[in-house]
């Protein structure tokens, strides 16, 4: 070990040269890693020095690597990249009690919020990351561990998925809306009530035109009422007496079962798709990713039962 320790060259060196070599470029290999374009050139003199050879051809304000310089900024390139990926592995499992959960809001507000004091519980060392935005994440990319999403799994052939809950889409209103406005007598006459409309302006969703379609109603003559583009707003509007909302079940049965929001008919439709907790192929998930995956999982078949 004491002459490999001679032979190998200082990590320094040896990343300066990767970085000279890849740009052809001691100006901009110096750019890039904050350093002077003198220093560069003496880290990889010092460098050809050591292996007694040369690694780059010098012409006027140009370099290139020599046959011997193009071999060893091959190898060194691929160790540099092996010791790189093991290092953000380590750095990884260090922050491995830390898993952030990518969903829409409403999934955030309505499932999520609710559940949180059980998942503290329950898993007390983890520490639970919410991260919401309008569109779908590409958590491959913003290296988020998990997403939620609506759909089936073809949706998302890049990703390994495992089901929370069935989408199933009921009407939903406030008692004080149905103490004033009473009760629909049948689907077909809930287009003569005030309905509120969820213009979703990213992710499809399921529309009262295709709502009373799916009970063989036309719905031609529903009142266009409100429409918001958050579903969370749309909830709360509902939950105010402004109107009739679409449910998705798995979002509002706590809300229905606590007696602050009513099913309006007996029509449920069960779309066939389904919610999701997603993470990329290949990606191998740490123990505390798998502990959320299993506990999101888990939570979904306690309410589907």
């Amino acid at each position: 070990m004491d002459n490999l320790r001679h032979l190998l060259p200082s990590a320094g060196n040896l990343i300066v040269f990767e970085a000279a070599g890849r740009q052809l470029s001691f100006t901009k290999a110096a750019q890039e890693l904050g350093m002077t374009q003198a220093a560069v050139s003496y880290a990889i003199r010092s460098l050809e020095n050591q292996l007694g050879t040369p690694l780059f051809h010098r012409a006027h304000r140009a370099v290139s690597l020599t046959e011997a310089g193009r071999r060893f900024h091959a190898d060194v390139t691929l160790g540099l990249s092996h010791i790189r990926k093991s290092a953000e592995d380590i750095r990884a499992r260090g922050r491995a009690a830390s898993v952030t959960l990518a969903a829409s809001t409403a999934f955030a507000s309505l499932w999520m919020l609710p559940r949180l004091h059980r998942l503290r519980d329950e898993l007390p060392d983890i520490d639970l990351r919410i991260q919401t935005a309008d569109r779908d994440l590409d958590i491959r990319t913003e290296n988020v561990e998990l997403g939620v999403r609506g759909g089936r799994p073809e949706d998302w052939p890049d990703y390994e998925s495992a089901l929370i809950a069935p989408e199933v889409i009921e009407a939903v209103a406030s008692a004080a809306y149905l103490e004033k406005h009473g009760m629909p007598e049948s689907v077909a006459h809930l287009t003569q009530h005030r309905l509120i409309h969820l213009e979703e302006p990213f992710r499809s969703a399921c529309d009262w035109r295709q709502w009373f379609k799916s009970a063989d109603v036309n719905a031609v003559t529903a009142n266009r009422g409100l429409a918001i583009n958050d579903y969370v707003l749309v909830i709360q509007a509902v939950m105010e007496g402004q109107g009739v909302a679409l449910s998705w079940q798995h979002l509002t049965e706590r809300l229905v079962k606590s007696g602050l929001l009513k099913k309006v008919t007996d029509h449920r439709l069960v779309t066939g798709a389904a919610f999701h907790v997603i993470w990329p192929k290949g990606r191998a998930l740490s123990a505390q990713t798998e502990l959320v995956l299993n506990w999101l999982t888990k939570e979904g078949r306690d309410v589907s039962g």
